[in-house]
């Protein structure tokens, strides 16, 4: 009779698991799942360290919670639509004959400027909550965003 290893069994559990939940992000969101990952837990980092700073200051407020959460779903519409823009676009170019294939940056300049925004919010919630927030972040972050955002910052000085 053979022993059952229960610490095998979990682990095959675990790595299926997880090999199912790699399969299916690949499969919808493509190749590079992980940014849209990635951006999923910074959305979740920026609304706990905003939750944080504000029970440090006793200035908890369920409405600011909420309008917090509807922000982070605001982002996550403004990324389909600039994906599906682009996508559209593609296709409209090769409806008429026109290459119109550099339209696909758009969702990702989005990506990145909304990755950018969710780590400086982070920053950000970390220094009003009094941590002590080493500069060469903040001023890294600064230079991110406007190397991002280009056409933003091209009107400051």
């Amino acid at each position: 009779m053979m022993k059952m290893n229960y610490a095998e069994v979990i682990i095959d559990g675990y790595n299926a698991m997880v090999g199912a939940v790699v399969a299916v992000l690949s499969y919808i969101l493509g190749e590079h799942w992980i940014l849209f990952l990635a951006f999923f837990l910074l959305n979740m980092a920026d609304w706990f360290t905003g939750w944080m700073k504000s029970r440090m200051a006793g200035k908890e407020n369920s409405v600011k919670g909420l309008q917090g959460v509807l922000k982070k779903l605001g982002y996550w519409i403004m990324i389909m639509v600039s994906f599906g823009a682009s996508a559209a676009f593609v296709e409209i170019g090769r409806t008429i004959g026109v290459d119109l294939g550099i339209t696909t940056l758009l969702g990702w300049f989005v990506l990145a400027s909304l990755i950018i925004n969710e780590i400086r919010s982070i920053v950000e919630n970390f220094v009003e909550a009094g941590y002590n927030v080493p500069a060469v972040l903040v001023n890294g972050l600064e230079v991110a965003d406007k190397v991002v955002n280009k056409e933003e910052h091209s009107g400051d000085a």
